[in-house]
């Protein structure tokens, strides 16, 4: 599902972000990338969904190397990958349909399958009743929701999550991990990078802890393993 090589990766002001990253991420995992902040976790995160590309090695998502990609290629690899971030990134002046909908017009599905595939997602992530909602008028834990129903609307075989429970309160985290939780049940792969020691120990699924960019843990139904 998702493979890394030998991967290293600096930036143009000369900071080494990753070195040396060897992993192998299997389909329908659950798992946690954690370590303090500027340790390379959004880095990493950055790699699977191509928002970045390796300096050296090499990195595949789906067969795909991410790092070879033609650019025309990229969208098309991207459909399979849903992305949810800290802060939501909804469209403003869109409704929750419109902001999950979106994602679809982007790949040119039918109207039909568009508005049955939205209001199946919206019932999962429980804001069916809110369809017609701004994001201005939902609080932050329904924004979040609507994020993940957006990364899922597709039928991703990936999610990758960044911080998704960041700015959230710890009974509406739970909500969130919770529907997490059920998107891994049902067959999708999750990567979540993490500061939320509670999450973890508590869940106890992969953990992969990076520090100074460089894996130094990789254990399955891991814990935190350190104080924040």
């Amino acid at each position: 599902m998702i493979e890394m090589h030998d991967i290293w990766k600096t930036y143009a002001d000369g900071t080494t972000a990753l070195q040396g990253i060897n992993v192998v991420i299997d389909r329908n995992e659950f798992v946690y990338v954690v370590g303090s902040s500027g340790a390379g976790k959004s880095t990493f995160m950055k790699l699977i969904y191509r928002e970045e590309v390796p300096t050296k090695g090499q990195i595949f998502v789906n067969g795909f190397n991410i790092g070879k990609l033609k650019q025309r290629k990229i969208p098309y690899v991207r459909r399979n990958i849903g992305v949810i971030f800290q802060d939501y990134r909804l469209l403003p002046k869109l409704t929750a349909y419109e902001n999950i909908a979106f994602a679809m017009e982007v790949i040119e599905a039918p109207r039909r399958l568009i508005k049955r595939r939205t209001m199946e997602v919206l019932d999962l992530v429980g804001l069916k009743h809110k369809a017609g909602s701004y994001p201005s008028q939902l609080s932050g834990g329904e924004q979040q929701r609507v994020a993940i129903a957006r990364a899922i609307v597709n039928n991703p075989a990936v999610i990758v999550a960044d911080e998704p429970t960041g700015n959230l309160d710890p009974e509406t985290s739970w909500g969130i991990m919770k529907l997490l939780e059920e998107i891994n049940f049902r067959g999708t792969t999750i990567v979540m990078a993490t500061h939320n020691k509670e999450i973890v120990n508590t869940m106890r699924k992969r953990v992969i802890a990076i520090e100074r960019g460089t894996i130094v843990r990789d254990q399955q139904r891991g814990d935190y393993g350190y104080e924040i």
